[in-house]
This record gives structure tokens, C-alpha cells and sequence, in this order.
């Protein structure tokens, strides 16, 4: 089967971290649409291991954390009214350094108890020190970090709500609480984390609202987020930084390009053929000889 060229993928990746669709893609690399969904599909794995990997011993000391909604297939009230076997609604629960800016850790699944814990216990071993996290007022948070971080000065930012004229519900003011440890109230702030979830919606077509761009395919879904994370914390400059995340929180040496992503991509996949080449032979040396019948 002919290869994709490296222009080619460079060129596939570099519409879709700019927020366009796998449709619109098409039109502008003349790639077709299997074509970029398996180059989303090869790229996601490999983003998302390399940032398993990479993302340890983190030097962050506040963190912001938040949880943004999007759906695939079809949203949850439009699942429950017509039975569609579809996944429904979709939360991506994202953690932000308000220092360096960099995702230590982000986790796609529902808006659960169970899904708090899984991305809390995600972000704690990656973190070098005790740290000041700022969360919204969900009450799984408070369960998630308590059970997770052994040491932690956690704070919420509670929003408070009434109505409009129109009786619509808006902000009409916050509160600060202190939960666990000892946090700064000064800087217990969402802001941060609330400025990345823009970034997504702008980033990644598939959270644009109102288009026919979202995620049919969980695995699309979750591939799509990885290069998004992968694009945002090692190539893409953060106006303020003048440089990436990665570089601001010394997880990597250099502004990283999309013919990088390619390479570390590749050497995912060789890797990942050399080791299964391994395993089969060693599987096959370990079975015992069988003689041949005599004849």
C-alpha cells in the first residue's frame, strides 16, 4: 500500500490544529478522508503516549482546573429522546498551569465522580512538588483531589447565579473557599483554564458549536484531542511566554515543528513493530520443540 508523503501529512496536520474540519481539510491538501483519518488516527496514538511519557516530574506549583462539553454522535437529550446508539455527551477535563501555561495532564469520559478520580490520580505523580490547585464548584473535584494528592492547598472558585431580565441564568457573582491545605485567595482563580477551553473550541473544529464537525467516533475523538495537546504544548507559541509551554516548563529544548511530530511519530510506530517482533519470537522460542513423527 503506497505511503502517504511526509508534505503531504505535514500539511493534513497543520489544518487540523488550526481548527479545520477533516471535510475542509480535504478540500485544501486534495488528501481523501480516509486518507486524513488514518493520519489523524497514527499521529493521536503516538501524541498521546509521548505525552504519558514526557509529562513527569513537572515543576508547576498553581494549577486550574476544568472540564469542557462537547458530544459525539449526537447529544445526550437527543440520545435519551430518539435511542440513537451513540456516545452522547463528552466532558475533556483539562489541567492548566497558570505559570508555564503547559497541560500536564487532560482525561476524556463523562462528568462522573468516577471520572474525577481517574483524571486527579492522572495529574498527581506528574507533579514534581505540593502545588495550589483552583477548581469550579463540582463537588467531585473535592473527592478526586482529596483522594489523590497527599499534599495539596486547594481552594474553589464557586460561581453564583441569578436572573436576567429575560429570566435567562447569568454570573451575578463568585466565591472563594478554601477546601484542603492552605491556599492563596489571591490566586485562586479560574481564569487560566477558562482561556484554554477557548482554545480549544477555537483550535479543534470538532468543539465548534453549531456545525456538523463533531465527533462521530469516540477513538476520532480522543486521537483528535491528543494531537490538539500535542500541537498546543510543544509547537505552538503562547503569546504571553513568547515561547511553548513545553520550553517554559522545561520539558523540552526546542520550538517543535510539524515535521517533528511526524518524526516522533515514526519512531512510535517503529518501536512499537519492534516490539511486538520481540514478543512474538520470544513467545515462539519458549514453546517446546515438538520432534517430527518418525516415519
Amino acid at each position: 500500500m503506497q505511503r502517504t508523503s511526509a508534505d503531504k501529512r505535514a500539511n493534513i496536520i497543520g489544518c487540523l490544529v488550526e481548527g479545520n474540519s477533516v471535510g475542509s481539510t480535504t478540500r485544501i491538501t486534495g488528501a481523501a478522508k480516509n486518507t486524513i483519518l488514518r493520519v489523524l488516527e497514527e499521529v493521536g496514538e503516538a501524541s498521546s503516549n509521548y505525552l504519558h511519557e514526557s509529562m513527569t516530574d513537572l515543576p508547576c506549583k498553581r494549577l486550574e482546573l476544568d472540564e469542557i462539553w462537547s458530544f459525539c454522535g449526537s447529544k445526550e437529550k437527543t440520545k435519551k429522546r430518539t435511542k440513537k446508539q451513540t456516545v452522547g455527551d463528552v466532558w475533556t477535563w483539562i489541567a492548566v498551569c497558570a505559570e508555564t501555561k503547559l497541560i500536564p495532564s487532560y482525561y476524556i469520559g463523562d462528568r462522573s465522580s468516577l471520572a474525577a478520580m481517574a483524571f486527579c490520580h492522572d495529574l498527581a505523580p506528574r507533579l514534581a512538588g505540593r502545588v495550589q490547585i483552583t477548581s469550579d464548584g463540582l463537588e467531585a473535584y473535592k473527592w478526586a483531589i482529596g483522594d489523590a494528592f497527599q499534599e495539596v492547598d486547594y481552594g474553589r472558585l464557586v460561581k453564583i447565579y441569578g436572573k436576567d431580565d429575560a429570566g435567562r441564568d447569568i454570573v451575578t457573582g463568585i466565591r472563594k473557599e478554601a477546601v484542603f491545605g492552605n491556599p492563596d485567595e489571591a490566586l485562586t482563580s479560574t481564569s487560566y483554564v477558562e482561556r484554554q477551553n477557548l482554545t480549544v473550541r477555537m483550535q479543534n473544529r470538532r468543539f465548534t458549536r453549531k456545525t456538523n464537525a463533531f465527533s462521530k467516533k469516540l477513538e476520532n475523538h480522543g486521537h483528535a484531542m491528543a494531537l490538539h495537546f500535542m500541537n498546543y504544548n510543544f509547537a505552538r507559541k503562547h503569546k504571553t511566554l513568547k515561547t511553548t509551554p513545553a520550553i517554559a516548563a522545561g520539558v523540552s529544548e526546542k520550538i517543535w515543528k510539524t515535521d517533528d511530530i511526524i518524526e516522533m511519530t515514526e519512531s512510535y510506530f517503529q518501536a512499537k513493530e519492534d516490539a511486538e517482533f520481540e514478543a512474538a519470537f520470544a513467545e515462539r522460542m519458549q514453546k517446546p520443540r515438538i520432534n517430527p513423527k518418525s516415519f
